[in-house]
């Protein structure tokens, strides 16, 4: 069985986040790491992995990353390399610049049709957006089942189905699909592994393939900012913090606090 999973380079979560002259979020000016919600996603197709066949040379099982991004991504991309993924497709044009969630979608879908994946597995969200739209996208692209918010994942390999324990504000959902299917898991689903010292130099290794738009049979203007159906029109900075309100109890603190609640509406 073939797993892709869909990863991205995004600023660091620590990092102060700042959108740029073109109202696009600035992400030459902060460090670079790999989205923490996609390690999730590597470590579930690792696990599945590694209780029927394993991966890698010799497995019965192959994990390939899947992202779209400048060369620098692969930064990112070796991070997954070397918790235990096989190898890695870096779809890289100076036309993506710019590209909203439908287009991202688009090419990332694009690159899937050719890759042969069984099963494409991608974090809830990306932490530079926050908006956990592509999984259900990329399904509606290939027109493949989705299964999406995966507390627990588990696959019928004689039965070729997938099915999932859904985790929701109202509970939990068990749900089911056959093969080939988009799942997006939550981080609930498992504890990522740290790399190793032996997966660090065994990712140095391991190949990514960079493409292009025209490689997977894209043009440019269905792409990029020009193309997507969203942007940033407008940004403001958030207002500093106002100075808060502090009370010296000369014996009615009690009182000024309970007041307080009152003109906020609380009590």
């Amino acid at each position: 069985m073939k797993f892709l999973v869909c990863v991205k380079q995004v600023p660091d979560s620590w990092a102060e986040k700042k959108l740029g002259a073109d109202s696009r979020l600035d992400r030459a000016g902060v460090d670079a790491v790999l989205n923490d919600l996609d390690e999730y996603a590597i470590e579930e197709a690792l696990r599945i992995c590694e209780s029927s066949g394993g991966n890698g040379e010799g497995g019965e099982h192959s994990i390939t990353l899947l992202s779209m991004g400048p060369d620098r991504a692969t930064e990112a991309i070796r991070k997954g390399l070397s918790m235990g993924a096989d190898n890695a497709i870096l779809i890289s044009d100076d036309a993506l610049a710019g590209s909203d969630a439908l287009a991202t979608s688009l090419v990332l879908a694009k690159a899937i049709e050719s890759s042969g994946a069984n099963i494409v597995l991608c974090g809830t969200e990306s932490t530079d957006a926050r908006m956990s739209v592509v999984p259900a996208m990329l399904a509606e692209r290939l027109g493949w089942p989705q299964l999406t918010f995966a507390g627990e994942l588990k696959i019928d390999v004689t039965a070729n189905t997938v099915s999932i324990k859904r985790m929701t504000d109202e509970g939990v959902e068990e749900m089911e699909a056959p093969l080939p299917c988009v799942v997006s898991v939550i981080e609930k689903i498992n504890e990522p592994r740290y790399p190793s010292f032996k997966g660090i130099m065994a990712a140095k290794k391991k190949s990514i393939e960079t493409h292009t738009l025209a490689d997977i049979g894209l043009a440019a203007d269905q792409v990029g900012s020009a193309s997507s159906w969203s942007s940033v029109v407008d940004a403001a900075l958030r207002p500093p913090r106002s100075a808060g309100i502090k009370v010296v109890d000369e014996g009615n603190g009690g009182n000024e606090l309970v007041s307080f609640l009152a003109d906020k509406k609380i009590v």
